[in-house]
């Protein structure tokens, strides 16, 4: 076995065919602790393609044998943990099989092992396949591996990826064939984040706990971050759909009626006044739930404040929502109040001025 530590690799499923994953939100404009705004849609960019998702290897030669008994050792349903680190040559240098309810980062849903495959591709002195023929490699094998795994009930928008660890370059030189098969829990950008549990007894819903931000890169919402670094929107409340619809799937328009007065009372609580997001000039939304999840399990969904822009994505905020905040490194200014009684109305071109 070679002391080179595998990688992990992560892409959800190609019959859904996404290299950037789209998040419909519903979007609401809040007057005076009233919705007054009509339901839009942003696309959230995330997600990988075929190649930004796979690693090299650690350096030649720094491997751990302990790590690399541990990672031979796994099968079906083991969770594997290690130290993160950013130095190639300290990363993936402790993997360890761990009790899955315990922190890990990878859970094997299939061994996959390239020596027993017939022809030369894999053989011995074979040429060291590369990124693209591993995402190829994962598609073929791993995504109906963790269907099975999962008894088909994988969501394709949720919380989990599809991922594959496998050699480095100089592992497979030295003859190792190992791969694993496995779901991971990743960030926009990649980074692997801890989970607890399998993912075989958990919701997968890719839903965040109430007072994470979510940093902003290029106006797109990018990794959480503190919520006093710029972030693009900030997480007010989780809800569990299941409790309110019993049956099949909602439809949008069901879901978004249900959610329009749920997620306005979190908001007025989240921010302390029914008036505090509008004097903030934040936009309140939240994500729908599609079939493909609804039929997977999943059910929560996040309610969630930011600035929404007019060309498209979301301005940079700093400071939790809760109290003071810049908006673009200014304060927001709130609107002139809304006068009580009717409004006046506008008159029409060429018409005399009202009370002339």
């Amino acid at each position: 076995m070679s002391e080179e530590k595998p990688q992990p690799s992560r892409r959800r499923p190609p019959p859904r065919t996404l290299s950037a994953r789209t998040t419909r939100r519903a979007l609401i404009a809040v007057a005076v602790g009233a919705v007054v705004a009509a339901i839009a849609t942003i696309a959230i960019a995330g997600g990988f393609g075929d190649n930004d998702n796979l690693r090299q290897n650690a350096a030649p030669g720094s491997g751990s044998s302990r790590g690399d008994s541990e990672f031979a050792a796994a099968q079906q349903g083991d969770c594997l943990n290690w130290t993160p680190s950013d130095d190639p040559a300290e990363d993936r240098q402790d993997v360890a099989i761990v009790d899955c309810s315990e922190e890990h980062l990878f859970e094997v849903v299939a061994p996959l092992d390239l020596s027993v495959y017939p022809g030369a591709e894999f053989g011995p002195g074979s040429r060291f396949p590369g990124s693209l023929r591993f995402a190829s490699i994962r598609d073929e094998h791993c995504v109906g591996a963790v269907e099975d795994y999962l008894g088909g009930r994988f969501d394709p928008h949720g919380k989990y990826s599809v991922g594959l660890m496998f050699p480095s370059e100089q592992g497979w030189a030295d003859g190792d064939r190992t791969l694993r098969c496995g779901l991971q829990f990743s960030s926009t950008t990649g980074t692997l984040l801890p989970s607890t549990g399998s993912v075989r007894e958990s919701d997968q819903s890719n839903v965040w706990p109430p007072g994470t931000c979510i940093g902003i890169n290029q106006n797109v919402p990018s990794d959480p971050v503190d919520c006093a670094e710029s972030h693009a929107y900030e997480v007010i409340s989780t809800v569990d759909m299941g409790t309110h619809f019993t049956g099949g799937m909602p439809s949008v328009e069901d879901q978004d009626a249900f959610l329009k007065d749920v997620c306005t009372q979190a908001s007025n609580e989240y921010l302390g006044a029914a008036d505090a997001l509008r004097n903030k000039t934040l936009t309140l939304f939240w994500d729908n739930l599609d079939l493909d999840s609804w039929l997977a399990g999943s059910r929560q969904i996040n309610c969630s404040v930011g600035k929404e822009l007019d060309t498209g994505g979301f301005a940079s905020i700093t400071g939790s929502a809760k109290g003071d905040i810049l908006i673009n490194g200014e304060a927001p200014v709130p609107p002139p109040p809304v006068g009580e009684g009717r409004a006046t109305p506008v008159p029409l071109p060429g018409a005399a001025p009202i009370g002339g």
